[in-house]
């Protein structure tokens, strides 16, 4: 099975939302003393289906967000969104961190925890069930969160794959 590629090309016409999911703080010691930088992790959405995570490292808080928007928005990938919802169950390991993310019914709300649900809300998913097993490292969570996403078929993409109409999909 070929995988689809969910890149998105331009960012210029996307309105963009951006999510602090964690800030680090990294010292180094030198001969001087103690060095401090941040490493700070960001999630960007438009809530409508697009999605990306940045890294950025500096020596001020605020430019090592500013950094990880920049990062984040050179890394969007396109996610399908389903009525509010992702369109089917799935798993997804990145790391030590383990991730499950399972359709829900309208007005369950986003059940996640924080790095997850930072996720969840900027690519626009209102309800979903999601568990976090293994490691809860940000950084991790962040990926794993992002991999199930990017691997998500919408209806339609299933019913091309299948050469079927999308209410056979449904209908079996």
């Amino acid at each position: 099975m070929a995988k689809a590629n969910n890149r998105v090309k331009s960012t210029n016409d996307i309105e963009l939302k951006d999510r602090l999911v964690a800030i680090n703080r990294v010292t180094k010691v030198t001969k001087g003393g103690r060095t401090f930088t941040f490493a700070a992790i960001v999630v960007v959405g438009n809530e409508n289906g697009i999605v990306g995570w940045g890294l950025g490292k500096a020596n001020e808080v605020t430019t090592a967000i500013s950094k990880g928007i920049e990062a984040a928005k050179k890394n969007l990938v396109k996610v399908p969104v389903h009525k509010g919802t992702i369109p089917h169950e799935q798993e997804f390991k990145f790391g030590g961190s383990r991730v499950l993310l399972r359709p829900a019914s309208h007005g369950t709300g986003v059940k996640a925890g924080g790095a997850m649900r930072a996720v969840l809300e900027s690519v626009g998913v209102t309800d979903v069930l999601a568990k976090s097993k293994g490691s809860s490292n940000p950084h991790n969570l962040v990926k794993a969160t992002i991999g199930a996403l990017n691997e998500m078929r919408s209806p339609i993409m299933v019913a091309q794959n299948r050469g079927i109409s999308v209410s056979k999909v449904f209908n079996g």
